[in-house]
């Protein structure tokens, strides 16, 4: 307790004087990130003030960022730079990266298929078909679903004929689709669910909305049911944002029952799934089941959201959504009023692609690369970072989220700065947080864009930092 210690001045509000004392040790270290602060009654003791003047410290403290309150469990100490600094900074390095700046690093930070097995030549080849069958209309707007032509191929080659083409909207991406989505359906204040941790770009969007964003952890299981059923009991979620496959970051997808379950459920409480269909081309193991919620869907309580640009190639920025009935007019409204019109030639090429049988033979040949990467990458995280870690295996997609055991004293932040001090570079899992110390022991590695020798290099790296930090050598 001494080091809360301190005289007060004439002038100036013992709270006020209390809390700066507190950020300055909260900002020094002093007090670490997450660390409890003493009850309101010891505290007042100690520095002999009443317990009003704490709880408006208190206040302060949780106003400006510096703490957060846990029902029932008391107060706790946030450095701000752990978040929003951090993001600024996790950011800017992924810009220079981007750029072409850190070629010299070991990046584990990449989320979509390496560019060098993307067909060049066979797409410019469905680029110049297009061009010369379509002329000028190629490169046209579209009516505002998307390209006739691309809507009857999805829903022949994807769903089998069972989605009906002016229910498939034309998005340029995923991220477009959540916006359109929130635009179309969510309010400020309106409940959102979304699984702890989630995709950040999610969160962005539900921010911007200024939804009120609650959440439910995931495990290796996925979510729990029960606890899932008490969140909608207490509170009037309007949808459940959820990535049925590989989810983003934790790896984990869910099982045909799960999945039934929160259908039944959102049948009960009146809300709607917002499905993110991520990477579920890239199924490595067999027990895996690919039904999306969309597919076993039976009460119009599913808008699904499927990306290519992932898959495929980020700059190609197509996808599509199914919305339900209910809000199939306002969300296309929504998009109309965003960009009217996504790539008229891309659609084309795209729609080619696909009825040409480019596509799946693309989708097999990149299985048999990505799925002798992530053997790989399995094994040599049980080599070097057997003892050190714990981790998520997917079964799929393009990585692995990886927690550090409690007996290291680093966390992800931490080890972000280090492992790019050594040309290496992580994400820590604070990214995939609405505002947790959670995610500070976790971090993502993506496998796609490295090669076998860098994947190697790279976790020995990460595991020998990791263990200049254990507690009990």
């Amino acid at each position: 307790m001494d080091k809360y210690f301190l005289k007060f001045s004439h002038g100036i509000p013992k709270y006020v004087a209390i809390s700066n004392h507190i950020k300055r040790l909260i900002d020094n270290n002093e007090i670490k990130d997450g660390e409890k602060l003493p009850p309101i009654r010891k505290l007042a003791e100690f520095l002999e003030v009443n317990n009003i003047t704490i709880v408006h410290t208190y206040n302060v403290l949780k106003d400006e960022g510096y703490a957060v309150q846990k029902i029932g469990s008391g107060t706790y100490a946030k450095r701000k730079d752990s978040f929003k600094s951090f993001r600024r900074e996790y950011s800017n390095t992924i810009k220079k990266v981007s750029s072409g700046d850190f070629k010299k690093y070991i990046d584990f930070t990449g989320e979509s298929p390496c560019s060098d097995f993307f067909p060049v030549n066979s797409f410019k080849d469905v680029l110049n078909e297009v061009l010369d069958r379509d002329g000028v209309d190629a490169l046209s707007y579209q009516e505002a679903l998307g390209y006739a032509g691309l809507r009857k191929s999805i829903s022949k080659v994807f769903w089998n004929d069972e989605v009906d083409i002016d229910d498939i909207l034309i998005i340029s991406g995923a991220q477009q689709g959540i916006d359109i989505i929130s635009k179309a359906l969510i309010n400020t204040n309106d409940s959102v669910l979304v699984e702890m941790p989630t995709y950040s770009g999610a969160l962005s969007v539900f921010k911007w909305r200024r939804a009120n964003i609650c959440e439910i952890p995931v495990g290796f299981q996925g979510i729990n049911i029960n606890k899932f059923e008490k969140i909608l009991r207490k509170n009037n979620i309007k949808c459940f944002y959820t990535m049925s496959y590989f989810q983003n970051p934790t790896g984990i997808s869910y099982s045909r029952q799960k999945k039934e379950q929160i259908l039944r459920l959102a049948d009960i409480y009146d809300f709607y799934i917002i499905e993110d269909d991520y990477l579920s081309e890239l199924i490595y193991d067999k027990n895996i089941e690919y039904a999306t919620f969309k597919s076993l869907d039976r009460n119009d309580r599913v808008i699904y959201i499927k990306s290519f640009s992932k898959i495929f190639l980020p700059g190609i920025r197509i996808g599509y959504l199914i919305p339900p009935k209910k809000f199939k007019e306002s969300i296309q409204n929504s998009k109309v009023n965003t960009d009217i019109s996504t790539s008229s030639l891309m659609q084309r090429a795209l729609d080619l692609y696909i009825t040409k049988g480019l596509w799946k033979e693309y989708i097999d040949k990149l299985n048999k690369i990505y799925s002798k990467k992530y053997l790989f990458m399995k094994e040599v995280l049980t080599k070097y970072l057997y003892d050190k870690v714990s981790f998520i295996v997917p079964g799929g997609g393009l990585h692995f989220y990886v927690k550090i055991n409690d007996r290291f004293n680093i966390n992800s932040i931490q080890l972000f700065r280090r492992a790019k001090n050594k040309n290496v570079l992580i994400m820590p899992g604070t990214i995939f947080y609405k505002e947790s110390v959670n995610g500070l022991k976790y971090f993502k590695l993506g496998f796609s864009q490295i090669d076998k020798k860098n994947i190697e290099n790279g976790i020995k790296i990460i595991g020998n930092l990791i263990e200049n930090y254990r507690v009990c050598k």
